[in-house]
């Protein structure tokens, strides 16, 4: 047998490239790889799962032209709603509690309970407000004594018969309300604001049983649709009333009530005149309900008119703790405040000058308030008596600071000397027919 041929690939493959063209091997070829893809890509059989992706994208393809071409062939969706959705939102939603802004007041223990002194009984100066059940049943027994009555007052209940039919379908409404959640209103709850006996109405509804999102929808529908005189009686009988039980029973106010408050911003003469003005009228307004009822003034945009005479207002009633507080968060906001109304301001806070009493922390707080923003728009002679006040009236932290505050104002009466002097030092000119270009 003859010997084996020798391979003519070269067998050392550590040589370097040049060696291994100049030497007497040959270099053995890449095989080509694409040819093999091109042969796999000829072939005619597809595997099951590409075949599966082909069929699930052409039948996808086919419902959405039947769906946009023949909408009675497409096939029905079956939608599943979760019950516990409202609740859950409800849920994530947290309630407002007074502590969230005692850490801006600064207050403790000893200036809660000068807070307290200063709240008025109510069988002497205040008025005390009425629960929400009590004005139903007020309202109640007067349509029983006289259901056959219409009073012609514009600002008064029109009591009139209403069809069984009408009763019967808003009775279902109050049942509708009473456990609302979410979703849509009935649409017989909509149109209450537009009829003539509309309070009527509304009280068969009996909104002090409402859940607090229907609330929120009967405030953002009754607040855009009556108007300011109506939208006063309905925050003051219904919103006010409620908000103040929910306070009362829970010791916090739910985030739905809170923002029904905020959304009766949207008519801020009835607003004021409805919810804020009563409630510190009243005598009897919590801390609690200070702070919470105020917050809403102080986080809103409210404009100046209303603002400046709400301020006027609450410095010419009898005092309370909690003006106080509403005199400090309207003062924070830095409006340009007429004189009358910083008058008003330093009247009010004159007034205590014979005061026996110690106080409360709230008082010299918005006095230094008042201090800070509206120095330089109080006369000197107002400046003078302010000064002669902290000397009787003091606060061992804050009276330093507002007599720091007051002693660097520029009065305003000196601002319209010096600005009068300096007219009159400056040369009159006499201007003559030439001048203007009057000669004939």
């Amino acid at each position: 047998m003859g010997k084996p041929k020798k391979s003519n690939v070269a067998n050392n493959k550590n040589d370097n490239l040049e060696k291994q063209i100049t030497g007497a091997g040959k270099v053995a070829k890449h095989k080509n790889k694409d040819k093999f893809k091109l042969r796999a890509e000829e072939s005619p059989n597809i595997d099951a799962k590409s075949s599966q992706k082909i069929l699930a994208a052409a039948r996808q393809q086919q419902l959405e032209m039947d769906e946009e071409n023949f909408p009675s062939l497409a096939p029905r969706r079956n939608l599943r709603f979760n019950l516990k959705d409202g609740l859950d939102n409800e849920e994530e939603q947290e309630d407002v509690s007074e502590h969230e802004f005692m850490a801006e007041l600064g207050m403790d223990d000893d200036d809660v309970a000068a807070f307290e002194r200063f709240q008025q009984p109510p069988s002497k100066e205040g008025k005390r407000t009425l629960h929400l059940s009590e004005i139903i049943m007020q309202k109640i027994q007067e349509k029983g004594a006289d259901i056959h009555t219409k009073i012609s007052d514009e600002g008064s209940l029109k009591i009139e018969d209403l069809d069984p039919k009408v009763k019967e379908m808003y009775e279902g409404v109050r049942d509708v309300l009473k456990r609302y959640r979410s979703g849509k209103i009935p649409k017989a709850f909509k149109i209450i604001p537009k009829l003539r006996n509309w309070e009527q109405v509304l009280f068969i509804t009996e909104p002090h049983n409402w859940s607090a999102a229907a609330m929120f929808q009967g405030t953002r529908i009754f607040c855009s649709v009556l108007s300011q005189a109506m939208a006063q009686r309905f925050y003051n009988l219904v919103l006010m009333p409620r908000i103040r039980d929910d306070l009362c029973e829970y010791k916090k106010l739910n985030m739905h009530l809170y923002n029904a408050l905020k959304r009766a911003l949207f008519k801020p003469a009835a607003f004021m005149k409805g919810i804020i003005l009563p409630l510190l009228e009243s005598g009897d307004c919590s801390l609690r309900e200070a702070i919470i009822f105020g917050s809403v003034v102080a986080r809103s945009s409210i404009p100046v008119l209303h603002s400046s005479a709400c301020l006027l207002k609450i410095c010419e009633m009898p005092y309370s703790g909690a003006n106080s507080i509403f005199i400090r968060y309207f003062l924070d906001k830095r409006y340009a405040l007429p004189y009358r109304v910083i008058d008003a301001a330093v009247f009010h806070f004159l007034r205590f000058e014979n005061e026996k009493r110690d106080l409360p922390v709230l008082w010299h707080q918005s006095l230094l308030t008042f201090a800070q923003r509206y120095k330089n728009d109080i006369s000197s002679e107002q400046k003078e008596a302010l000064l002669q006040l902290l000397k009787k009236k003091s606060h061992f932290k804050i009276t330093p600071d507002v007599r720091r505050e007051l002693q660097a104002a520029s009065c305003r009466d000196e601002e319209m000397m010096e600005t009068t002097n300096e007219l009159s030092h400056q040369p009159m000119r006499m201007y003559t027919d030439e001048d203007v270009g009057y000669v004939a």
